[in-house]
């Protein structure tokens, strides 16, 4: 089985690429390969660059579960978190771009969108919770609940990313690079002081879809 997952150091820099060479359909293995990956980067108290090379969904309870948790990990990350994000980020790849600290899109023509309204789905409370603390309040409703697609400007305009950059894999290390040099204790715990109450709603409402879920009898 190949690994979907790889892990570089240098320069007290983690650049971990997620990469099924297809579209990056989320999977239990990718997932385990990036917390591999995330483990490797806060042992060694490095800055992480998450490079998204396509996008991808995910469908199954688990599988939507398991990338909300990480999700939340990469909020409160105790090391700054760069996303490069270079093709569709769609439902749950959107949502993993979210959750990075600054997020560097590609120039091109794929989409953006948490389209889970749109494929019927209604969407899970984590999703909203992460969106809510990232969205522009304009595009909050129109994102959630009208599932609009954004191009890569677009998405800046809606908090989706924070610049389109023509090289967003470079650029990532080099910003990487450039908030390594903040004092980690302190970065570390503003974000625990400000999205540590964010990811603990993630987990709570982790727990009532599932209830939710259960008792509809799915």
């Amino acid at each position: 089985m190949r690994n979907l997952v790889t892990y570089h150091e240098g320069d007290a820099i983690a650049t971990i690429t997620m990469d099924d060479g297809k579209v990056n359909a989320l999977s239990m293995q990718m997932f385990d390969e990036v917390n591999a990956a995330l483990d490797r980067a806060e042992a060694a108290g490095a800055a992480v660059v998450l490079a998204v090379v396509r996008g991808g969904g995910a469908a199954a309870a688990a599988l939507v579960r398991t990338g909300f948790e990480l999700s939340a990990r990469l909020l409160a990350f105790p090391a700054p978190v760069v996303v490069a994000c270079t093709g569709h980020a769609v439902a749950m790849g959107v949502f993993l771009v979210l959750s990075g600290d600054l997020r560097l899109g590609a120039p091109g023509t794929y989409r953006i969108t948490a389209n889970e309204v749109a494929i019927g789905l209604t969407m899970p409370r984590p999703a909203i919770e992460i969106s809510r603390q990232r969205l522009a309040p304009a595009h909050f409703n129109r994102a959630m609940i009208l599932a609009e697609v954004y191009s890569p400007d677009g998405a800046v305009a809606a908090g989706f990313l924070d610049r389109v950059d023509p090289e967003p894999v470079p650029a990532a290390r080099a910003a990487a690079e450039r908030l390594a040099q903040l004092d980690r204790a302190a970065l570390a715990a503003t974000k625990l002081r400000i999205r540590g109450p964010v990811a603990d709603a993630i987990r709570q409402s982790l727990e009532d879809d599932a209830r939710a879920f259960a008792a509809s009898g799915g």
